[in-house]
């Protein structure tokens, strides 16, 4: 592990709670990590090293929140673990793209996703709001598994912020689930895209172990509250942190980008 100073080892821990709170609740977890692995790690410490930290941490929190969703939340397990098998594939070929990748790339790639994501919540007011009317067909099915579990884990490997968030957009617009239901459903899927990930990282030597074990507990804590509090506050309550942490985190990389 690089030699990185007490304080920045306790800001990152802090960032893996808050991050895994976030990504119980509306997913993107990563969107607030990544960056703040990006900024924590020595100048000059490649982005792949982020990426697969980021990853070894993130699946220990995402499959706390699993587990309580599955607990408690009307998931279909069968149908997730589907999706999650396309997406699994698609995260492990992203991931081997992705050791070529540079923070000045990352950085202007996860604003442009962030103002994708909150123009999308914001012009659709009742989006996720309402359960799903029925079984989803197996049309439905096929199509969460092929562009949204293939293309969504492609972005995963290769990037990663934002996933959780897309599944939870894309298993709502096509299987037409509430936004809790959806959360719930995105954490079994996106355990698989976390490992499909991590295996490419790990095979690939770019992951910081010591750092990502210690920052794993905090976001399994986080994970594990995030999931309890989403299904206790319902749609609405996801709603609303999901457009506030996505203008947080806006506002905060355009002032690295353009500002500091």
């Amino acid at each position: 592990m690089p030699d990185i100073p007490l304080a920045v080892i306790a800001l990152l821990c802090l960032a893996a709670l808050a991050a895994g709170w976030i990504d119980a609740v509306v997913g993107g977890g990563g969107l607030l990590l990544l960056p703040v692995l990006l900024l924590g790690l020595p100048a000059g410490t490649p982005a792949a090293y982020a990426l697969g930290t980021n990853k070894a941490v993130a699946i220990v929190g995402t499959s706390g929140a699993a587990v309580t969703y599955a607990r408690k939340a009307p998931v279909d397990v069968r149908t997730a673990v589907r999706i999650g098998l396309a997406a699994l594939a698609g995260s492990s070929a992203g991931a081997f793209f992705a050791a070529g990748m540079s923070t000045d790339v990352l950085k202007p790639l996860i604003m442009v996703v962030l103002l994708a994501v909150a123009a999308f919540v914001i012009l659709r007011p009742a989006f996720g709001t309402a359960p799903a009317p029925g079984p989803a067909t197996r049309r439905q099915i096929l199509t969460a598994i092929a562009p949204a579990g293939l293309g969504i884990g492609f972005y995963d490997g290769l990037i990663g912020p934002g996933t959780g968030t897309f599944l939870v957009l894309a298993l709502t617009a096509v299987l037409h689930l509430d936004l809790v239901t959806a959360s719930a459903t995105a954490k079994i899927v996106n355990c698989c895209t976390n490992a499909g990930a991590l295996a490419a990282f790990a095979w690939q030597g770019t992951v910081l172990w010591q750092l990502a074990a210690l920052m794993a507990v905090f976001n399994l804590a986080g994970g594990t509250l995030g999931a309890r509090t989403a299904l206790k506050k319902g749609s609405g309550f996801v709603r609303v942190v999901l457009l506030t942490v996505v203008f947080a985190l806006v506002g905060n990389l355009a002032w690295e980008q353009w500002v500091a």
